[in-house]
């Protein structure tokens, strides 16, 4: 049990990392297949190709500097597992260059793939 933790643990550091550095195929290589991305005030981003549209979009408008603290992780059998974290840091918007706080709070439905665990649903809010 402590091992799949750990290995959930380093999926959320490769996402933070994905986030930072604004790096879309990373992101990507987190997902499942059929990954689903849920932002707050935008359409869900259902597969690969529509995720990948949604990330492209966020990172051409704003750069990340994010810290997640994990709050709770579930691990509900085998292949699926769920987890809450929060994510602070701050957001540079790329038109202005102004910087602000970042703040929201995540709801992660995690799945194990080809024997790694990958975000299968992703939800935030702020």
């Amino acid at each position: 049990m402590e091992t799949e933790k750990t290995a959930i643990e380093k999926l959320f550091f490769d996402y933070q990392d994905a986030l930072n550095t604004s790096n879309v195929n990373k992101v990507l290589s987190l997902y499942t297949k059929d990954g689903v991305f849920m932002p707050t005030g935008g359409p869900s981003a259902i597969g690969r190709e529509q995720v990948k549209g949604s990330y492209e979009f966020v990172f051409k408008a704003i750069e990340l500097k994010l810290k997640f603290q994990i709050d709770e992780i579930v691990i509900i059998d085998e292949k699926y597992a769920f987890a809450r974290t929060i994510s602070r840091g701050t957001q540079v918007l790329r038109e202005t260059g102004v910087k602000e706080p970042e703040e929201g709070r995540e709801l992660f439905i995690l799945q194990k793939e080809d024997g790694q665990w990958k975000i299968a649903r992703y939800i935030f809010n702020k």
